[in-house]
């Protein structure tokens, strides 16, 4: 890669990195979780793009084991949302009074 492209790349890393802190810290507390189950359909794209790109490069061991990096990282995001979303969900279910101890 020239000198170029890699600025370049980087320019839009850092620029990515900041813009996401700077959402991030201004969204409401209530809404932080509906945004991470936004978050794991996103995740769930970018675990199905790692799966294409680990299986278009076979002969490439560099690009075989970024993608096997991103696949691994999305998995944990998505099940780590998906906890966290059940978690949430829970505390909206009615209790049931019957069940309850004196």
């Amino acid at each position: 890669m020239d000198p170029q492209t890699i600025i370049f790349l980087s320019f839009i890393l850092i620029l990515s990195i900041f813009l996401g802190f700077e959402l991030i810290s201004k969204v409401p507390s209530t809404l932080h979780t509906p945004l991470m189950s936004g978050s794991n359909a996103i995740s769930g794209i970018t675990l199905v793009g790692a799966m294409v790109a680990c299986g278009a490069a076979a002969n490439k061991p560099l690009i075989t084991f970024l993608a096997v990096i991103a696949i691994i990282f999305a998995t944990i995001n998505v099940v780590g949302g998906y906890f966290v979303t059940h978690r949430m969900l829970k505390m909206f279910k009615a209790k049931d009074k019957g069940s309850r101890k004196k």
